[in-house]
C-alpha cells in the first residue's frame, strides 16, 4: 500500500517538498546545536526543561486522544467514527514519533538516550515513559496498518487485532499518565505537585487532540472528496466540548486549592504566570491570551446551535488548540521552574535555534501524517464503490 504515497497531485508533492525544506532547515540548526551544545538554547540551571519537553508533553496528549475514537468505535460499536478511526490512529503514530524526537533533541547528544537501554533503571519514571511511548507507537502502527490492509481486501481484520485494540486503549491512558508522573513525582516543583496532574493531562489531551484531528479532517474534507459524516463531526465536537469543560474545571480546582488554602509555594507559579513575579512578566501576555481564548472557545462550543455551524466550529477549535497549547505546551513547564526555591525567577523564552530545531520535529511529524493519511485516503478511494464506510464486512 505504501506505493500509494508515491502518486499524488502537484498540490500533494508541493506539500511534501515544503515539509522536506522545513526539515532540512531544522536539521541544519540541529547540527549547529550538536556542535555548540545546549548553550544555543535558553535553558539554564534553573530552567532545565524548556520548549522541547513542553512539546513532548503536549503531543503525548495529542497521541492519547486517539482513544476518544477507539473507545466508542470498538467498545460501543459507534460506527459513525468508522471513516475517522484509522486517521486517528495514524495521527497518534506521528504524534508519538514527535514526542520521542523532542526527547532526542533535548538531550543535547542523542547517544545519551542509549543509557536508558543499556543501563535501565525501572525505579525511574523516565524508563517507563520510554516503554509506554514505544509500545503505543507500535500498537497503533500494527493496528492501523493491518486494519487498512483488511479494508482494502474487503475482509475483516485478523482476530488477533482485537486484543491489541483493547490493549491500546489502556496504553493510551498510560502514556499520558506516566508522563504526568514525571512532573508530579518531583516534590520540589509546587506547580506540578498535585494529585490531579494526571487527570488534568488527560482532560487537556481529550479536548486538544480530538480538536486537532477534527480540524485536519475538515481540511481534508474541503480539499478532497473525503467526508467523515455529519454524525461523526457532531459527536466528536461534543466530546471536545465536554473535555474542555473538565479541563477548565480542573484548572479552577488548582486555583481554589492554592489561593483559598493560602499556600505560598503553590500560589507563586500561578502569580508568575498571570501577574508576573520578581519583576518578570514574560509569560503574562501569553497566559491571559490562553485564558481569554479558552473562555471564547467554550462560549462557542457549548451552545449546540453555534457548534453545528461549520465556520463557528472551526474558529472555536482553533481557539481551543491555541489556548491549550499555550497552557500546556509553554506555561506548564516553565512555571514548574519559576520561581525557584529562592523565590527568584530565571527568565526563559525559546531561542531561534530552539524554534527552528522544533520546526524540524514538527515537519517530520507532518510528513509522516501526510504520507499515512494519503495512503489511507487512497485505499478508501480505491474501494469506495464497494464499501465506503471503511467498516469491514462481516464474515459469512
Amino acid at each position: 500500500m505504501i506505493e500509494k504515497a508515491l502518486r499524488g497531485s502537484p498540490r500533494y508533492w508541493g506539500l511534501i517538498i515544503g515539509l522536506l525544506c522545513v526539515i532540512g532547515l531544522g536539521a541544519g540548526f540541529w547540527m549547529f546545536q550538536l556542535t555548540k551544545g545546549l548553550v544555543v538554547t535558553d535553558l539554564s540551571r534553573d530552567v532545565s526543561w524548556g520548549f522541547y519537553i513542553a512539546q513532548l508533553t503536549y503531543f503525548v496528549g495529542v497521541a492519547a486522544s486517539a482513544v476518544m475514537l477507539v473507545l466508542p468505535y470498538y467498545f460501543h460499536h459507534f460506527k459513525a467514527f468508522s471513516k475517522m478511526i484509522i486517521l486517528g490512529e495514524f495521527l497518534a503514530i506521528s504524534s508519538v514519533t514527535m514526542c520521542m524526537l523532542f526527547v532526542v533533541v533535548d538531550l543535547g547528544q542523542p547517544q545519551r538516550m542509549l543509557n536508558i537501554i543499556f543501563h535501565p533503571t525501572p525505579n525511574s519514571v523516565l524508563f517507563w515513559d520510554m516503554i509506554v511511548l514505544n509500545g503505543y507507537l507500535f500498537l497503533n502502527l500494527i493496528i492501523g496498518w493491518t486494519s487498512l490492509q483488511a479494508f482494502r481486501n474487503n475482509m475483516t481484520p485478523p482476530t488477533w487485532v482485537k486484543p491489541l485494540v483493547y490493549l491500546s486503549v489502556i496504553w493510551a491512558f498510560s502514556i499520558h499518565t506516566v508522563t504526568a508522573f514525571l512532573y508530579a513525582g518531583l516534590p520540589g516543583r509546587h506547580y506540578w505537585l498535585t494529585a490531579i496532574m494526571a487527570a488534568r493531562f488527560l482532560a487537556s489531551a481529550f479536548c486538544s487532540g480530538p480538536a486537532i484531528l477534527l480540524l485536519l479532517t475538515l481540511l481534508v474534507k474541503r480539499l478532497t472528496s473525503f467526508d467523515p459524516g455529519k454524525k461523526a463531526i457532531d459527536t466528536l465536537a461534543t466530546i471536545i466540548t465536554y473535555a474542555m469543560c473538565v479541563n477548565v474545571f480542573f484548572f479552577l480546582l488548582e486555583l481554589f486549592t492554592a489561593f483559598y488554602s493560602n499556600m505560598p509555594g503553590h500560589m507563586a507559579p500561578i502569580v508568575y504566570l498571570f501577574k508576573g513575579f520578581d519583576g518578570d512578566t514574560t509569560l503574562v501576555p501569553f497566559m491571559w491570551t490562553a485564558a481569554v481564548l479558552a473562555i471564547i472557545s467554550l462560549a462557542m462550543l457549548i451552545p449546540y446551535k453555534i457548534r453545528q455551524q461549520g465556520p463557528a466550529l472551526v474558529t472555536a477549535l482553533i481557539l481551543l488548540v491555541i489556548a491549550s497549547w499555550i497552557d500546556k505546551g509553554m506555561g506548564l513547564i516553565v512555571a514548574g521552574f519559576a520561581p525557584n526555591p529562592f523565590e527568584k525567577v530565571t527568565a526563559y523564552l525559546p531561542t531561534v535555534p530552539e524554534l527552528v530545531v522544533s520546526s524540524m520535529v514538527f515537519g517530520i511529524g507532518a510528513l509522516m501524517l501526510t504520507v499515512l493519511w494519503k495512503v489511507a485516503l487512497s485505499v478508501r478511494a480505491e474501494v469506495e464503490g464497494g464499501n465506503i464506510s471503511m467498516v469491514p464486512p462481516k464474515p459469512e
